[in-house]
């Protein structure tokens, strides 16, 4: 959560001339109610489906960009979707660049309550070798902007194309 999915996926959808497509608004449009509700009335589990539903629907689109929720990679059956239909891009920031992010943002359900930072430490250490092990590219996203950060991604993948 806050790395930076949505923003650099649109930018690179852009720049690459692919359709651009966050899995989140995908099940917000499809149930018409906005992540916190379903979260409210489904819990994280009922969400969960959904997402991988989404993951499965939008796996199959050709010419795309995908960002996922910070949690889709915890089910086996959308690390497979996402593997498998194409390259998995890791948008990697410390623990306080994510904290600095989302410390305000209403709209996170698993960061309501609590201490932020302390849920964002326990989802990194969660995530992370998940993230890091299903990825293709690993990109950090330090002080670079999200210009930055896009050409870096584009560069890798215009390599690798080669």
């Amino acid at each position: 959560m806050g790395a930076g999915k949505t923003t650099i996926g649109r930018l690179i959808a852009k720049q690459m001339g692919m359709t651009f497509y966050d899995s989140d608004h995908e099940i917000e449009r499809k149930t018409g109610v906005k992540i916190p509700l379903i979260f409210e009335l489904e819990g994280e589990a009922g969400f969960r489906k959904r997402e991988t539903a989404a993951i499965e629907e939008l796996s199959q689109l050709n010419n795309i960009v995908m960002a996922t929720g910070g949690g889709a990679v915890l089910l086996p059956e959308n690390r497979e979707f996402l593997k498998n239909n194409g390259k998995v891009i890791y948008l990697r920031a410390n623990v306080h660049d994510l904290w600095v992010r989302t410390r305000n943002d209403k709209t996170r359900p698993l960061l309501q309550g609590g201490n932020i930072k302390q849920k964002l430490e326990r989802l990194y250490i969660e995530r992370d070798p998940i993230y890091s092990a299903l990825a293709d590219y690993i990109v950090p996203t330090g002080a670079q902007s999200a210009v930055e950060i896009t050409h870096h991604i584009e560069q890798l993948l215009e390599n690798e194309a080669k």
